[in-house]
């Protein structure tokens, strides 16, 4: 979380806990008292606010949100900023979900529907070989490959640079892959690329 996004003080914001309320009774009346403790209140307001609104913000749905891109940083999601406040949160509260699906077509295929918004068609080669029997011999296996296709109305709806980092974070790190962005209705425009 930056500086600039960091809680502070909230004009306005009234303490729950006024230390004036708290002084012993010799001090309760006099008023210069009161104003000089009502300076701890302003300062911390903010902090017993969010102590006692502490389960929202562990909660991406509910949590402010500069505090949802923190969220996103510790389960690393880091959802990019350009997606809509609602992108980002739903990103963030699936990302444990998504871990556990990381490298399959389907994690991949969420992934890019959460991140971009769009869905695409991917193409795996699978590549399971075995053995009927123990030390057995196992035949050469299909060279693995990936491909990802995805089509847009418009070419600046899917940046191809950020959906070629998306594959590569998220696709088994052994398989080569390829990215395919094509443009509809008529005209189709392939940015094809095999990556290691």
């Amino acid at each position: 979380m930056s500086g600039a996004s960091a809680r502070r003080a909230v004009a306005g914001l009234e303490s729950p806990l006024p230390f004036g309320d708290r002084l012993p009774l010799l001090y309760a009346d006099d008023d210069f008292a009161r104003r000089m403790v009502a300076a701890f209140d302003d300062v911390l307001a903010p902090v017993l606010s969010c102590l006692d609104c502490l389960p929202a913000y562990w909660d991406p749905r509910l949590a402010p949100e500069d505090f949802v891109d923190w969220l996103g940083g510790w389960l690393a999601a880091d959802p990019p900023p350009r997606l809509s406040v609602a992108r980002r949160r739903e990103l963030v509260a699936g990302a444990v979900r998504q871990h556990g699906r990381r490298g399959t077509v389907a994690g991949l295929a969420e992934q890019i529907r959460l991140v971009f918004g769009v869905e695409a068609e991917i193409t795996d080669s699978g590549g399971t070989t075995w053995s009927p029997t123990p030390q057995g011999t196992f035949d050469d296996p299909a060279e693995p490959s990936l491909t990802v296709r995805v089509r847009v109305a418009e070419p600046a709806a899917v940046p191809l640079a950020e959906l070629r980092a998306l594959v590569d974070a998220n696709r088994p790190a052994h398989v080569p892959y390829s990215v395919d962005v094509f443009i509809e209705p008529q005209q189709s425009m392939s940015h094809g690329e095999t990556e290691s």
